[in-house]
């Protein structure tokens, strides 16, 4: 006969010992004094975790207690008082370390209620030894319109993670939009959740600054209401849009934040517009040259441009790794309007080949001395503009397809948060703009220049010219 083992009235066979269930049995003091000691650890633990709210709490009864509502009523209006008076006098500071960390908890509050279900639902829970593994919320931080929640990854979880279960959490937690950033450490993300829309409003033409920052040119206001500085030194600017997307707001910007650098004399504006002059023919007298009707004119002026960047490259050889603008020899900036109808839709080959071989130059050795292109362009795709990998900025405003986002901006920079399919006509100028070794998306609002701003800023800035080339 087998071997049986007998546990709790089962019969499993095979088994080389007989094992009982061991009962103890507890005196019911025992029993009632550990959870007296349970509960109290728990309201310890909960008394000290929030200690901004059981604190003042604690200290205010205390106050009543031994001093009545009179000298309570004193000490709150007297804080009240002097809150009030720190917010008007300096606002900044006030909103800094006084009303941000104190709706930074209450929001910590509000999403660890939902947090559980949240992690869940959007499948950013792992399973492991019959247990549900959540990410755990380690910060949160409040700011004029977002919310910065700092989150402990689960082991082997990344960032792209929660990228692809942004739009999810979004709804979850009744925001606009979610967008996943690598936290300072391996093991942490930062979900940046936008409560509200500071992009709504037109972006009103920023003043012009006397000489150019060309590290920082004013041109947009970000989300989260300040201001977008793009640096243009050691770059080149693509800028892709679907008609009507505000492509001139993004040019004009631009040209306004290097306008002081044009009436000082150390930039020149070199302006291509393949459509005749519609878009960039009103701001005449800012460019230095200009071509707008003869394509081989355009292909002279970038041929021009590719011979200056490789002058200077010769010069500058061994000397230093980035061009200083001077008076003597200004920075040079091409641009082009539609630049598709150059690189693409051109029928003469010959031209086009010459166009493109220019174009590759410039965009290749004008970075580091002075030659940089700001082009736009209505078409993504890699036929219509081969040379988009060399623009290493790219502003992404409105477009047709979730797929044209990666293909402007990079692989996976949709699920980041860059919905560029999603941006409402109603808001031209609208985009997000990617740099270089940056894997967040910026979401940005261009300043718009209408007919009469682009003009006296011609008249101000530019020199007069006898008409359009």
């Amino acid at each position: 006969m087998p071997l049986v083992n007998i546990i709790r009235g089962e019969t499993i066979p095979v088994a080389p010992l007989n094992v009982r269930t061991p009962i103890v049995k507890l005196p019911i003091w025992l029993v009632v004094t550990w959870e007296i000691i349970k509960a109290v650890a728990r309201l310890v633990t909960t008394y000290v975790r929030h200690w901004y709210a059981t604190l003042p709490i604690t200290l205010l009864t205390a106050l009543y207690v031994v001093y009545g509502w009179q000298r309570l009523a004193l000490v709150v209006g007297g804080v009240a008082l002097v809150a009030t008076v720190w917010a008007f006098a300096h606002r900044p500071s006030w909103l800094r370390f006084g009303w941000w960390p104190i709706l930074a908890r209450v929001r910590r509050l509000v999403y660890r209620r939902r947090w559980m279900a949240a992690m869940v639902t959007a499948k950013l829970s792992i399973s492991y030894d019959k247990r549900t593994i959540i990410p755990e919320i380690v910060r949160v931080r409040c700011r004029a319109a977002c919310d910065e929640v700092t989150v402990r990854m689960v082991t082997g979880q990344i960032p792209d993670d929660f990228a692809k279960a942004s739009e999810r959490l979004a709804h979850t937690f009744g925001v606009r939009q979610v967008k996943a950033v690598p936290g300072s450490t391996y093991a942490t993300v930062v979900l940046v959740l936008m409560r509200g829309d500071a992009l709504q409003e037109t972006v009103p033409p920023l003043p012009v600054p006397d000489l150019p920052d060309f590290t920082a040119l004013p041109i947009a206001v970000q989300e989260d209401g300040d201001l977008y500085r793009m640096r243009l030194f050691g770059t080149q600017v693509l800028i892709v849009g679907a008609t009507g997307s505000g492509k001139g707001s993004v040019i004009w910007s631009i040209v306004r934040a290097l306008a002081g650098g044009v009436a000082a004399g150390v930039v020149e504006l070199w302006g291509l517009d393949p459509k005749g002059g519609m878009e960039l023919g009103i701001g005449r007298p800012l460019f230095a040259k200009f071509a707008s009707r003869d394509f081989a004119e355009m292909a002279d002026l970038i041929e021009q441009a590719a011979a200056k960047a490789q002058q200077r490259a010769a010069r500058l050889a061994g000397r230093t790794r980035q061009h200083t603008p001077t008076e003597d020899e200004p920075l040079i900036v091409l641009v082009i309007d539609e630049l598709a109808n150059l690189t693409a839709y051109l029928t003469e080959r010959q031209l086009k080949d010459r166009i493109k071989a220019a174009l590759g130059i410039v965009l290749t050795q004008g970075r580091a001395v002075g030659v940089h292109v700001v082009a736009a362009i209505q078409d993504p795709r890699k036929e219509v503009l081969p040379a988009r990998g060399l623009f290493p900025t790219r502003i992404g405003l409105r477009l047709s397809e979730p797929a044209e986002v990666d293909m402007v901006l990079g692989d996976g920079m949709r699920d980041r948060g860059a919905l560029c399919d999603r941006i409402p006509q109603t808001q031209p100028g609208t985009g997000y703009v990617v740099l270089e070794g940056d894997p967040t998306p910026m979401r940005v609002r261009h300043t718009y220049c209408d007919d009469d701003t682009v003009r006296d800023m011609a008249d101000l800035y530019g020199e007069p010219v006898g008409g359009a080339a």
